[in-house]
């Protein structure tokens, strides 16, 4: 069984962010430790308290092998900020991020890490490059969704990286200190944001590999994280100016207000109920399915459940009406001055957006 000479300063961090991987972490920690023999290393876990007992598993290991260290987030959720806080924990000079399912190839970590003595910023494990391969781990589907974010995403940072949504990358403890900060907690693509701010000047490079088929648990890829990561997309073409969270949040704004019309033409059209009471029951219809779009796009990383989601559907409502009032005052104000309805409409319905977007963020979802 191949163990990591005994030392006190690793040349190495690797990052492992989890989320249900009991099954596969032995596995990992077996095939991290035979690929950097002889480099002194260490291994971090990052867990977002899985269910399956992945933290205690990684506990467990540690008690065998003092290198393999564990980190149980309460309360936070995201690969981003998983990958972050683990980057920000890291005891050696160069930091390693990789998937803790085995689909990453960890053979490859040696050659990454000459790489980076060899005066690199940042090495990308790719499955583009010549040489590499999505191999079977990516379905059809997810090989043509992955194919067209790649494309999006090299459009964005304008850099000649053949695989920058890769979850398999390796950079200097100094630059994650600084970007680590500013990358967003939502979403799965952190490489991608790395990419973006450490600008062109940085030394990017790329070690081929090939993607291996999952051995244990499900994919955490899914709807929420693609549109996690078209959000990341857009904010990241304006500059950063807007906000992920708050472009989904509008997104979900804007849904709500087809979600009201309908409900108003069927309880008012349909139903024949009078206009006010039609009104005020579309309204809540709406700001509804707002709170419940939010909470499972918006705010996935930190998702009411329980009876909480109820306490959280009457703050947002408040909040939301309190918007309302806002809405109101402002579009009036706007009005008096030229007396242009169209702007002063967007104008109220600018403030109520981003009123709502920051009350709720600190009310309802508690993010501080």
């Amino acid at each position: 069984m191949p163990q990591p000479p005994q030392m006190h300063s690793p040349e190495l961090t690797i990052v492992l962010p989890t989320f249900n991987e009991a099954g596969n972490l032995a596995m990992m920690v077996e095939r991290i430790d035979a690929a950097l023999a002889g480099i002194p290393h260490e291994i971090l876990v990052v867990d977002d308290d899985s269910p399956d007992g992945t933290a205690a598993a990684a506990r467990a290991i540690g008690r065998d092998k003092p290198h393999v260290r564990c980190i149980r987030r309460i309360g936070r959720r995201g690969l981003s900020g998983a990958c972050a806080e683990g980057m920000m924990a890291a005891a050696a000079p160069v930091v390693a991020v990789m998937d803790a399912d085995g689909q990453h190839d960890e053979t490859i970590l040696p050659a990454m890490l000459a790489r980076i003595a060899a005066g690199a910023d940042v090495v990308v494990g790719s499955r583009y490059a010549a040489g590499g391969s999505a191999g079977a781990g990516l379905t059809r589907t997810r090989a043509r969704g992955s194919e067209l974010a790649t494309r999006l995403s090299q459009l964005v940072l304008k850099r000649a990286v053949s695989d920058p949504m890769s979850g398999f990358f390796m950079l200097r403890r100094e630059l994650a200190d600084r970007v680590a900060g500013s990358v967003a907690r939502e979403g799965f693509k952190v490489l991608f944001d790395i990419l973006w701010r450490v600008g062109p000047q940085a030394r990017v490079e790329e070690v081929p590999f090939t993607f291996r088929e999952r051995q244990q648990g499900e994919s955490k890829l899914g709807f929420v994280v693609t549109m996690q990561f078209l959000g990341l997309l857009v904010s990241r073409l304006t500059g950063g100016l807007l906000p992920v969270q708050f472009l989904l949040f509008a997104l979900v704004g804007f849904s709500g207000l087809f979600v009201h019309l309908a409900a108003l033409y069927v309880l008012a059209e349909v139903g024949g109920l009078s206009f006010v009471w039609s009104q005020l029951a579309a309204t809540l219809i709406a700001m509804t399915t707002n709170f419940l779009l939010n909470n499972w796009l918006t705010f996935a990383h930190r998702r009411l459940k329980g009876w909480r989601v109820l306490y959280g559907l009457v703050t947002f409502c408040l909040v939301c009406s309190l918007g309302a009032v806002a809405n109101i005052s402002v579009a009036v104000w706007v009005y008096q001055f030229d007396k242009a309805t169209m702007l002063a409409g967007l104008a109220g319905a600018l403030m109520s957006s981003v009123f709502n977007y920051a009350v709720t963020k600190l009310v309802t979802w508690q993010d501080v």
